[in-house]
């Protein structure tokens, strides 16, 4: 039998960058677990495709949603659009992210080229300032009512470092701090914030991705393999259940041993 504290049925979960990856992965798991989707992406390219396979196969409310949650008035208006669809909202995935591979400074024969500000902002606004932003919003919904769950999608590279990633990786180690000093902010309002570390999770579905590159990646695994997505989700479902109530402000490691 199923044990109780796992029950995610009639939750409202909104998920960012959830059009393929690893936020189409927590999606599945928690529409099957009977939780309802918010599924959050800048385009349609992929996320109505995502929406209706994963409402067809787990029978749960899917509805996607665009928004730019790197812009303040969209996300506010994200949070908007998934009260009055489904009524409430107990659960936030901040799951956007990048690994934009980019130097601070390009060295090439004893040429520099710095890194420009326009592409410093945006690595950040990827993957950090959207995850601020979108939590700020939640946050008001969240401290009214008293409950909610944050779950934030940090990286491996926080943990060791990423050459030719520094942007990425200050980001991503930015997420881990602002987890801990968030969920002490809000832990006496019954809101639990937590984050996954996910180590390499090659996009499938994503044309550049093929089983030899997927077989080099294993080779840097201490387990010998890269993750499946459908691992990140089965821990955002404890992450987003009652089973995890007594959690907050921690990091979760899921990376094959690649931190040890």
């Amino acid at each position: 039998m199923f044990p109780k504290e796992y029950d995610v049925s009639g939750k409202v979960v909104l998920i960012t960058g959830a059009g393929r990856g690893i936020g189409k992965g927590i999606a599945e798991v928690l529409a099957e677990a009977g939780a309802e989707i918010a599924l959050n992406a800048l385009t349609n390219r992929f996320v109505v495709d995502t929406a209706r396979e994963i409402a067809t196969a787990s029978e749960s409310k899917v509805v996607p949603i665009l928004a730019d949650v790197t812009k303040t008035q969209e996300v506010n208006q994200l949070i908007e659009k998934v009260l009055d669809e489904f009524g409430r909202l107990d659960v936030l995935v901040n799951c956007l992210g990048d690994a934009i591979g980019q130097p601070l400074i390009k060295f090439t024969n004893d040429a520099t080229i710095p890194i420009s500000d326009e592409d410093l902002k945006r690595i950040i606004d990827i993957n950090l300032t959207a995850a601020i932003l979108c939590t700020r919003a939640a946050g008001e919904h969240f401290l009214k009512q008293r409950r909610g769950k944050i779950i934030n999608i940090s990286s491996v590279t926080a943990g060791r470092g990423g050459s030719g990633l520094v942007i990425y990786t200050l980001a991503k180690a930015a997420i881990i701090g602002f987890t801990r000093s968030q969920a002490l902010e809000w832990t006496s309002y019954n809101i639990q914030i937590n984050s996954i570390a996910p180590g390499l999770f090659p996009d499938v579905q994503h044309r550049q991705v093929t089983e030899s590159n997927i077989q080099a990646l294993a080779k840097r695994i201490p387990m010998g393999r890269t993750g499946m997505v459908r691992e990140v989700g089965l821990l955002a479902l404890y992450l987003a259940s009652p089973a995890s109530d007594y959690m907050t402000g921690q990091t979760i490691f899921l990376d094959g041993g690649m931190t040890l």
